[in-house]
């Protein structure tokens, strides 16, 4: 198997929008996009499956790249989909490379070699996190302050059981970003989870951990329901609302003083 799986014509593993913006915010994207590339030979699926939730997280990017005009922020997007490696999951979980994902069995992930989760490594994931890894490393060195904001989106239907959030905050043990988010939602009568419909405290937010946990940076992953931004107007509408309340979080001056890391 070649050192990359990507052809020179085939876009790179990351995306970066506003590369080297002012705004306190890192936007991160973990799951922007369902592209597999042509040695993958869409890993065995079809069409249906790639364009379905197990594949991406459907509106995901489209509200990210909102949020980064709209706070003027950098933003850093995966550019493949997580059936190839999830980049939001350690690669030692079984669930990184998943042989199944909800009902959907993958093909080319079954009794994968350690070469070929090797090849995936090094093409997707590891460019992905050394990308963020030098964008905190550029941040810290100038001494700015960073809040970081993981985009996600859920199903609104999972194992028969219909979820009730419009929104989920996920938060590990720092909740000087989320709580205040989480309140100013509910003051608005939107439906939040507080860790629903997964938990900020488990695998589910690996890069979050990774990168912003380890370092005392408040941030916070947002889960929003996969039916309201699955068209432009939806995932717009979001954005637009998520960034007055981010933009009153860094007008805090209290808040602003408490931040660890950088």
């Amino acid at each position: 198997m070649s050192e990359s799986l990507l052809a020179p014509d085939e876009p790179g593993p990351v995306r970066v929008l506003n590369p080297g913006a002012a705004s306190p915010v890192l936007l991160v994207c973990d799951h922007a996009a369902n592209f597999i590339p042509r040695a993958l030979r869409d890993l065995g699926l079809d069409h249906v499956a790639l364009g379905r939730h197990v594949a991406w997280d459907i509106g995901a990017a489209q509200v990210t790249e909102r949020l980064a005009q709209q706070l003027e922020a950098t933003a850093i997007l995966s550019n493949f989909s997580r059936l190839i490696v999830d980049p939001n999951r350690d690669p030692a979980d079984p669930s990184s490379m998943p042989a199944v994902s909800d009902d959907v069995t993958i093909p080319a992930n079954q009794a994968l070699t350690p070469a070929e989760r090797e090849a995936r490594l090094a093409t997707f994931f590891r460019p992905y996190h050394a990308t963020l890894t030098a964008e905190f490393a550029r941040r810290r060195a100038r001494g700015e302050i960073t809040l970081v904001l993981s985009i996600h989106s859920f199903t609104p239907v999972m194992a028969g059981f219909v979820r009730p959030w419009e929104i989920g905050i996920l938060w590990n043990e720092d909740g000087r970003l989320a709580l205040p988010v989480m309140e100013a939602l509910r003051l608005q009568g939107v439906p939040v989870g507080d860790n629903e419909p997964y938990s900020g405290r488990d695998h589910h937010g690996y890069t979050t951990h990774t990168h912003a946990d380890a370092a005392g940076l408040p941030n916070l992953l947002v889960e929003l329901r996969q039916d309201l931004i699955d068209t432009h107007r939806g995932a717009v509408a979001w954005a637009d609302r998520l960034a007055p309340i981010l933009q009153a979080r860094l007008g805090d001056e209290e808040l602003r003083k408490r931040w660890g890391g950088y």
